[in-house]
């Protein structure tokens, strides 16, 4: 099935956090807050402005976001759990610099 989110909606999948700390202890799964990382599976269209004209929408599929906490309503689509929010929901994209790619 292909999913494709109306006007200035966004289908994001939630990138999981690491199940570590950075000194070697395991976080159990009851102790996990969800992560408010994600990335972009799909957007819509676009909002219309006051004067009727379509603006289109900031993300792209595939960018990685930062969103609230509580932001977004949990949908299962093709078995997979997502989250569908709006544009505004969104708090930033991560961009990866070339020094970061470089490191990884």
């Amino acid at each position: 099935m292909h999913f494709r989110p109306l006007h200035d909606r966004v289908l994001v999948r939630r990138i999981e956090a690491e199940e570590k700390t950075a000194g070697g202890i395991i976080i159990p799964d009851t102790a996990k807050e969800k992560p408010m990382e994600g990335e972009v599976v799909a957007v819509g269209p676009g909002a219309r402005d006051d004067a009727g004209k379509l603006v289109e929408l900031a993300v792209k599929a595939g960018d990685r976001i930062l969103f609230g906490r509580w932001s977004g309503t949990e949908v299962r689509i093709d078995g997979e759990d997502l989250l569908i929010m709006k544009e505004s929901d969104i708090l930033g994209i991560i961009e990866v610099t070339a020094e970061l790619k470089k490191a990884a």
